[in-house]
């Protein structure tokens, strides 16, 4: 892999960044060289609304000078939804959100526009060294309390993750709807259940969840596996277009899915959990707890 693909597998990783522990999706736009950060994301912490859209109508209409430059602070960017879907959404630079932070009253304003400066920098210094945004994104998962171990992997499976929907792409995979279908071919096969399915079993019930983030370390691995598998079994038989390559995504699928059934075989335990992010760290906390205690306690 090149230099170039590394680069834009970083840039990937760190599409979100943390303010006061909240998130902001954001996404780097090569053609101006900035930061276009969520407009929905950055409203909703600064005014604790609980509809931003609302409030954006509102804000809009009390401040005509912003409502007739709103097409010049805003743009529609595509960007990860609550969903795990990409659609385009509003977003704005970091001038543009400086003028739409003036129209709103909220003491965290100046705290926000020093946070944003420093996001500025800190993009300058990962264009130098690109290692530096996967160890933010370390970062932001640590800050969360999930253990190092879980955190390497789960670094690890984002990096499979988009080397499988970038084959995809080259092989006439572009829309987003055959992209969820071929990801549910994979995790039915690997693990019985479509990822829809396994965030029921999970008994993860907000939108804005994210799967990966309330698997185990097992799940993680045998999610790598299937994903890993079917980017192989694509290469291997050149797949072309959606049948060929939704085939590849069920051998591979099924290549994690007999594995884990071996493992549970061996084992007497079952990989699938519905174990969430809360009992992982719980476990996490109880675990290091334990590793602290001498033997004779």
């Amino acid at each position: 892999m090149n230099e170039a693909d590394n680069k834009q597998k970083k840039e990937k990783m760190n599409s979100i960044i943390l303010f006061e522990s909240k998130q902001v999706r954001r996404v780097w736009n090569q053609d101006d060289q900035k930061w276009y950060f969520s407009v929905q994301d950055v409203l909703a912490i600064l005014t604790e609304s609980r509809d931003v859209k609302q409030y954006i109508k509102k804000m809009r209409s009390r401040d005509p000078e912003l409502n007739a430059n709103w097409g010049t602070f805003c743009t529609l960017v595509q960007m990860t939804a609550a969903d795990g879907k990409n659609r385009k959404i509003q977003a704005a630079n970091a001038e543009g959100l400086f003028r739409i932070i003036q129209s709103v009253p909220t003491p965290k304003a100046e705290p926000f526009k020093r946070w944003l400066a420093k996001v500025g920098y800190e993009r300058l210094e990962e264009i130098e060294n690109p290692e530096l945004a996967a160890e933010r994104m370390r970062s932001l998962y640590k800050a969360k309390g999930y253990s190092q171990d879980w955190i390497e992997k789960r670094v690890r499976g984002i990096a499979v993750r988009d080397e499988l929907t970038e084959e995809w792409q080259q092989r006439g995979i572009n829309q987003s709807k055959e992209f969820a279908i071929l990801t549910a071919e994979i995790s039915k096969a690997t693990f019985g259940m479509t990822p829809s399915q396994y965030k029921q079993f999970k008994n993860l019930t907000k939108s804005n969840e994210n799967l990966r983030d309330h698997m185990t370390d097992l799940e993680l691995i045998f999610t790598m596996l299937g994903e890993a598998s079917t980017t192989e079994i694509a290469r291997m038989k050149d797949a072309q277009g959606f049948d060929e390559n939704r085939q590849a995504a069920q051998e591979g699928g099924g290549v994690a899915g007999k594995a884990r059934r071996d493992l549970e075989n061996k084992s007497g335990s079952r990989v699938s959990t519905n174990q969430n992010f809360k009992e992982i760290t719980q476990n996490t906390r109880k675990s290091l707890s334990n590793k602290k205690r001498r033997p004779d306690e």
